[in-house]
């Protein structure tokens, strides 16, 4: 492949040959420890970086497009084309043996997410698609989704610390939370923001909220929720790009009774601003 960007079907067909070829890899590793600590409670595992590595070769010699990854970093991701790679989302979960992990794998131009795939070997599901639609679910095309309501939703949150500070505090998410709890059918923590937007994608949610903003966590989701038909944004409500620091996923109408409930908590306090004038220390999906 030439490194084209404009044949999403070809590219779809390459990265999830290559997420097929380590599938087997990422099984046969689960419950794998700690090999490098990055904050008091997120690390990253000896397949973490393994995989990585592999998958990135693998990329760039098949689609001649580079990669930029959790663990080893890359080019720029919202310049030009570029891979953007969580070999192990979910990583806490992983660690301690839930099956609710995966590999997420999004390619962005000019920032903007093009296509997605969310592979979760353990549970035996591929989630895939292109910003124009369909969404692919082991390999099948599904319908697009539904308008749908809150009431009758279930609706993923992302975890977080209540004493935690950063651009969404702790207290304001438990304080958001707290304001869903009465508004949806049930609520979900899953501890990986993969498994969330690719349910978001596939129905299983209504919606899902991520506090995180970096483009390895969220790429992949934004584009499979717009391939099936959903709406992608920030907490401000903005469109999502790779620039965005969180990440609000669900289906048609529900995504703006969800803005609504938000913003009736919290107002404008989680508006547009620079995510790097307010660092985020709250901790989150990993």
């Amino acid at each position: 492949m030439d490194g084209s960007v404009t044949d999403h079907t070809a590219l779809l067909h390459t990265a999830g040959e290559i997420l097929d070829s380590v599938a087997e890899y990422f099984v046969d590793g689960l419950g794998a420890p700690s090999a490098v600590e990055k904050g008091a409670t997120d690390f990253a595992t000896q397949v973490d970086l393994d995989l990585e590595r592999r998958i990135a070769a693998d990329l760039t010699e098949r689609t001649a497009i580079p990669v930029h990854g959790e663990e080893f970093g890359g080019p720029p991701v919202t310049e030009g084309a570029v891979w953007v790679l969580d070999p192990v989302d979910g990583t806490y979960n992983y660690s301690s043996g839930m099956p609710l992990t995966g590999i997420l794998l999004g390619l962005l131009v000019d920032g903007e997410p093009v296509l997605g795939l969310t592979w979760l070997p353990l549970l035996g599901r591929r989630y895939a698609g292109h910003v124009d639609g369909p969404l692919y679910v082991d390999g099948h095309p599904v319908a697009p989704l539904e308008p749908t309501e809150l009431a009758s939703s279930v609706v993923s949150y992302g975890p977080f610390n209540v004493a935690g500070h950063g651009r969404y505090p702790g207290a304001r998410r438990a304080d958001v939370l707290s304001a869903l709890s009465s508004r949806v059918s049930r609520l979900r923590m899953t501890g990986s923001t993969g498994v969330d937007m690719a349910y978001t994608a596939a129905g299983v949610f209504g919606g899902a909220i991520a506090f995180g903003r970096h483009a390895w966590d969220n790429a992949a989701g934004a584009a499979l929720v717009r391939a099936a038909g959903g709406v992608a944004t920030d907490l401000s409500g903005a469109p999502w790009t790779a620039s965005s620091p969180s990440l609000v996923c669900a289906a048609p109408r529900l995504h703006t009774e969800l803005m609504a409930v938000i913003a009736e908590v919290v107002g404008d306090e989680w508006g547009a601003q620079p995510h790097s004038a307010r660092p985020d220390t709250t901790g989150g999906a990993s």
